[in-house]
């Protein structure tokens, strides 16, 4: 075997790759990163899509996970980029004008919730006052025992609860549990269902104790933040170079693949036994997004006004209603009115259209492989609740399913969590291990969001994978220091 040329590499540039990337680069190795397209991102990427001036955030856009990260946290990441977090969380339209606001305070998101606001509290009260601990204990691979286990206890518990056919017990009117839904659906996985509801609360924790975070000049910034440090640190980053085998790699002692199963396979399964790759055949990809994006003349004409204060809304109306849309695409169907997760960022960030201008962002849910356009679904149940919408359009730019993947084939048949997110699948990603990170490949490493913790910008697959790897293959046990001017900063 020839000498190491370097000490790690990684593929795929992706948040995860990067942060694994930037983790062995501090801790003082030579690091290079390849990657397929153009320029780095994976699904953190802004581009021109509908008009000139007009910036999209290529796959996400509102990063939930930004302030609440541990990689994040330690990386600094909110001292190196703007980051707008608006007041109004998410916020979940229904018909008549009506809608349920989560705001950044649970106290005023309880007045709203008229007579469930005390239910709403006695649910996320608890673990919001520990969402740090939740965090923690959720941002990793759950075969341990969790640092706070009377958080991860209570967790539990609601999850089962909300993840049940008793899942409006607790709760008396609509507007609570469409609230709790919206976030729920954000994992494109039956409703009700525990692994849904562990999402929804989650989120819905994040968003009244830090917030859900709008990347100033959209989430190239988060991405451009963690090359600018990797290059700091002796890191370089190829673009547009595709890596299909291992053999094609330069030496080295380690290598962190930001890629599926499915990829690994490919790239590397001339070095992992059958068995290890039997367990791989067997992860199972999910459903799938279509998105749309539009550049719009003027801010969307929401029924209600205080929605034009949400960084996030969720389309769809009661929990009944979101809960039949998103089983129809587990059936296998395209839902005449269909759940719709939207954003907008230019309502808190000019750098995103021309002045007087905004961008719109928005996903729907789509059975995997699907090659329908749910551009006009989508533009209708956003006309449902801001009659005039239509009116608004500029331009709009539309990808199936089959685009999605074209664009990013860690999203395997559209599926954007890189495998589905049920409950096994959060346990066992992609294999039953207690370092799911490292394979039995001497070296090699799996860094995407096909590991723990899953799907989301958050770094944290990429930043296990590489203390898996510092440990295993380079013998250092202490975690470097992430934090900009840090040691070796």
């Amino acid at each position: 075997m020839p000498p190491a040329e370097l000490d790690a590499v990684v593929v795929g540039a992706g948040p995860n790759g990067l942060a694994a990337a930037v983790t062995l680069a501090r801790a003082g190795l030579s690091v290079r990163v390849f990657e397929r397209a153009p320029t780095p991102g994976g699904g953190a990427r802004t581009a021109e899509l509908t008009l000139p001036g007009f910036r999209h955030d290529v796959c996400s856009a509102v990063h939930p996970l930004a302030l609440a990260s541990r990689f994040f946290r330690e990386f600094g990441l909110s001292r190196r980029i703007g980051l707008v977090v608006p007041e109004l969380s998410y916020g979940h339209p229904l018909d008549g004008g009506r809608a349920a606001l989560a705001w950044r305070d649970l106290d005023r998101t309880v007045d709203g919730l008229g007579a469930d606001g005390e239910a709403w509290r006695r649910l996320m009260g608890p673990i919001v006052s520990h969402a740090r601990s939740l965090a923690d204990f959720t941002g990793s691979q759950l075969l341990r025992v969790p640092a706070d286990p009377i958080t991860a206890v209570r967790f539990g518990l609601r999850a089962l609860e909300q993840g049940s056919p008793w899942w409006n017990a607790r709760f008396a009117e609509e507007s609570a549990p469409a609230l709790l839904t919206g976030v729920a659906a954000h994992s494109i996985l039956p409703l009700p269902s525990t692994a849904a509801a562990g999402a929804a609360l989650t989120l819905g924790t994040y968003a009244h104790a830090v917030g859900w975070p709008v990347p100033v000049g959209g989430s190239q910034a988060i991405i451009d933040a963690l090359v600018a440090d990797l290059e700091a640190h002796g890191g370089e980053v190829i673009t547009g170079h595709e890596v299909r085998s291992l053999d094609e790699l330069p030496p080295s002692r380690a290598v962190l693949l930001d890629v599926t199963p499915r990829a690994l396979e490919s790239i590397a399964g001339h070095r992992l036994p059958r068995r290890y790759l039997d367990d791989l055949a067997r992860f199972r990809y999910g459903n799938a997004v279509a998105k749309v994006d539009l550049a719009l003349s003027e801010p969307v004409p929401w029924s209600n006004p205080a929605l034009r204060e949400a960084g996030t809304l969720h389309l769809g109306g009661t929990r009944a209603e979101i809960a039949a849309a998103e089983n129809a695409v587990t059936r296998g169907r395209h839902p005449d009115a269909p759940y719709v997760l939207i954003s907008q960022p230019s309502v808190f960030d000019a750098t995103r259209a021309p002045k007087g201008r905004h961008v719109l962002w928005a996903y729907t849910h789509v059975p995997r492989g699907s090659n329908v356009d749910r551009a006009e679904a989508v533009i209708a149940q956003v006309e449902r609740f801001a009659p005039g919408f239509r009116d608004t359009i500029l331009q709009v730019a539309s990808s199936t399913a089959v685009d999605v993947e074209a664009h990013n084939p860690n999203y395997v048949l559209g599926d954007i969590a890189s495998g589905e997110p049920n409950l096994w699948q959060l346990v066992s990603r992609p294999v039953l291990s207690t370092d799911p990170w490292r394979t039995p490949a001497k070296g090699v490493y799996l860094c995407g969001a096909s590991t723990p913790p899953g799907p989301g910008v958050h770094g944290l697959a990429g930043w296990h994978a590489a203390r898996s790897a510092l440990r295993h293959e380079f013998g250092i046990r202490r975690a470097p220091d992430l934090s900009p001017g840090g040691e070796h900063g």
